[in-house]
């Protein structure tokens, strides 16, 4: 059953008459195949009309819509013969990092993502998508892997942030993080870094500081969500939508700031509406990027990636 949020109101009343009216016995005399075109017709224009024109705060509930596809979903559909690898080797397994190897278009890659779970029992199993210092230090020991294998490492992130808890802190979650970066700064193969949903502080920067940053349409990215930021600022999280505003979380304002490298295009309604054609594009847009990326050696890459961060925030610089 499909969910809609806040602002899709108009569209979901539409789209409940058009199921009733599927669910009537055709009266005699009564063409509701037309009534049912018509609906149709009105529902798609109006739900084009809402996205073309969403409110940073609009694309926050887009980004976390519970529907959108995980990266469970871009792993079954984009890499064949995948095999998940589990643990840091220090500590134990957190199921909110999965990852493993497996084949992109019959290149061997290694796929690291958060997953945030689709129902109760996945998202407490997953934590939610919020990790502890061991997911990270799986990235980590994974990264490395793909670095000695010579293996392209891909990562689809979806993260609210790093899991806050003393746990985490009582096991270095500030270090696997700092660490995590490090590394993928560090690695001599092609990173690509997809933001599938929502990219959220450290914990997202740490599966995403790479050769090429992509990002959903209606995926945001940011240091802070827009509900902290408030509360640290204005003491009400009431003000999350100013904060939204403030904090230029969205795809256009990050690509125009440099933060990412591409915007991937989304359907009509959001990567929720049709999630095969949004994996579709994304695997696409990774497949081209890849490319580009194959014919650098390790040093190049190592040489181009350290531009691209050095070069955000210089430009207009003196």
């Amino acid at each position: 059953m499909r969910q809609f949020l806040d602002f899709e109101k108009p569209v979901a009343e539409l789209e409940n008459k058009i199921d009733d009216l599927r669910h009537m016995e055709n009266p005699e005399g009564v063409n509701i195949s037309d009534e049912i075109a018509r609906l149709s017709e009105k529902s798609e224009k109006q739900l084009r009309a809402l996205y073309e024109k969403l409110t940073p705060a609009q694309k926050v509930q887009v980004a976390r819509h519970a529907q959108r596809p995980h990266a469970v979903d871009y792993v079954r559909k984009l890499i064949t013969d995948f095999t998940p690898l589990a643990g840091d080797r220090q500590f134990g397994d957190d199921k909110a990092i999965i990852g493993g190897i497996g084949r992109f278009n019959d290149v061997p890659v290694v796929v690291i993502g958060t997953e945030r779970g689709s129902d109760l029992e996945t998202r407490l199993e997953h934590n939610f998508g919020m990790a502890r210092p061991e997911g990270y230090r799986k990235a980590i020991r994974l990264m490395k892997m793909a670095d000695r294998f010579k293996m392209p490492v891909l990562t689809f992130v979806d993260t609210a942030g790093a899991w806050p808890g003393i746990d985490a802190e009582a096991r270095g979650q500030a270090e696997a993080i700092a660490r995590s970066i490090e590394t993928c700064l560090s690695i001599q193969v092609p990173l690509i870094a997809t933001v599938i949903g929502e990219g959220g502080s450290g914990g997202a920067v740490a599966l995403a500081s790479a050769d090429r940053v992509l990002m959903l349409e209606n995926a945001i990215y940011s240091v802070i969500s827009p509900e902290a930021c408030a509360s640290i600022l204005w003491r009400d999280p009431k003000m999350a939508p100013t904060a939204a505003e403030a904090l230029r979380l969205t795809a256009r304002d990050l690509k125009k700031f440099k933060i990412i490298d591409r915007i991937i295009r989304e359907p009509v309604g959001g990567a929720q509406r049709d999630p095969e054609a949004t994996i579709i594009a994304v695997g696409a847009a990774i497949e081209e990027e890849l490319k580009a990326l194959s014919p650098l050696e390790g040093p190049a890459l190592l040489a181009k990636r350290r531009e691209r961060f050095l070069a955000i925030g210089q430009e207009g610089l003196a």
